[in-house]
């Protein structure tokens, strides 16, 4: 079966997470990515960014770092100097084959070579052109640079996350990146459906401190609606009791008691069928007014109990309860293997024959995701696109 957007071109001018993230999702779905990547720097910076490489037929380390891998399958690379003017030409001959453009260079940052999206979309009004920045390319901030870190400490998800009583904590993967990648996918695709209906391309300006924002949700909706400054509150919940992480007397659980009638059943697990009974505990509301008096009620429980004992008890009255995986343990677990969240793309280039990625979970009935091609070598394809794609004297 094809992919969905099977048949479209992106040209894919963007590095290191936001922008790779939303191209290896199209391609996922069956676009064509053509990856531009500077010869100078020797490619996307997390090329270097190790350690963890895929081993080469010779037993050294490949430009395939895992940080490069986890964005950048089913791409072709091609090695493009855009500072140059035969290289903008390249550039422009591209966009004249591509459906979509995703670029992440500071705001203005293309318009000296002419390749910014005022220019190419006057060249190619039905183009798609996609523009990813910290900050977004208006706004008192645009020209400053934005990477993940400065964006989760801008956007105010550090001031929620990590323990009460503790410093401000980043997340630990680069979630505003990615979250940033996924919307800016989805603006693609709503860009695409507009062009679909009326031949009319786009621009999509997407900033990774604007995304963040968005997905403070809750917390980000209740401080609208009340004034009041979230609080940290380590695993806890700000919204429902109890809902968060507890010691076992060989590591730690999770619960996550949603309503009511869930609490009474916990309290029967726990055998302390009172405290559903106590007017200081009986609604969600009351235990969050009463949150501090219930964890002290609570924790010298659940901590004298195994893990496998709470989990097991738990689930079988219907309770949601669960572990704390490592990431080995998630990856590793049958639930994973199951819904193949693991992948393996062969790849002739590497020692061990192929490489093992991270899976899509789109799981679409018609038109499934594919792993046609494993994260390129820099500059792999370069000649096979410039055959394919540029027309040059000699090809006419």
């Amino acid at each position: 079966m094809s992919g969905a957007l099977e048949g479209l071109v992106v040209l894919d001018l963007s590095r290191i997470l936001a922008g790779p993230t939303a191209t290896q999702m199209l391609g996922d779905l069956g676009a064509t990515i053509l990856k531009i990547e500077n010869p100078k720097s020797g490619g996307d910076d997390t090329r270097a960014w190790g350690p963890n490489y895929a081993v080469g037929l010779d037993g050294k380390n490949t430009d395939l770092s895992a940080y490069f891998m986890c964005a950048n399958r089913n791409k072709k690379s091609i090695a493009v100097d855009i500072a140059t003017p035969e290289g903008q030409n390249i550039i422009r001959q591209l966009a004249a084959r591509a459906d979509i453009v995703v670029e992440n260079f500071k705001p203005g940052g293309l318009a000296k070579y002419g390749l910014d999206h005022a220019a190419m979309m006057k060249a190619h009004p039905e183009l798609v052109y996609c523009s990813i920045s910290g900050f977004g390319q208006t706004g008192p901030n645009s020209e400053k640079p934005g990477y993940d870190l400065m964006a989760q400490g801008y956007g105010g998800i550090m001031s929620l996350t990590g323990d009460a009583d503790g410093p401000p904590m980043k997340v630990g993967v680069g979630i505003a990146d990615v979250m940033c990648g996924m919307y800016a996918t989805i603006g693609i695709l709503a860009a695409l459906r507009h062009r679909e209906r009326t031949g009319e391309g786009q621009h999509v300006d997407v900033a990774l401190v604007d995304t963040q924002m968005a997905w403070l949700i809750n917390e980000g909706t209740s401080f609208l609606t009340s004034g009041k400054l979230p609080e940290r509150r380590g695993n806890a919940h700000p919204n429902i009791v109890p809902y968060e992480v507890f010691t076992a007397s060989d590591g730690h659980v999770i619960v996550a008691v949603g309503n009511d009638a869930q609490f009474k059943r916990f309290c029967d697990f726990l055998d302390h069928p009172k405290l559903a009974e106590s007017p200081l505990y009986a609604t969600n509301g009351a235990r969050i007014k009463n949150r501090i008096d219930l964890m002290l009620a609570i924790r010298p429980v659940l901590a004298s109990r195994k893990m496998a004992d709470i989990i097991t008890g738990m689930e079988a009255l219907s309770l949601p309860v669960g572990p704390i995986n490592t990431v080995g343990g998630a990856l590793q677990s049958d639930q994973a293997k199951a819904r193949d969240m693991v992948v393996s793309i062969p790849n002739e280039a590497v020692k061990s024959g192929a490489v093992s990625l991270l899976g899509n979970p789109l799981n679409l009935s018609r038109t499934p995701v594919t792993y046609r091609t494993p994260p390129p070598r820099f500059g792999q394809d370069t000649d096979e696109v410039i055959s394919e794609y540029i027309d040059t004297p000699n090809s006419k």
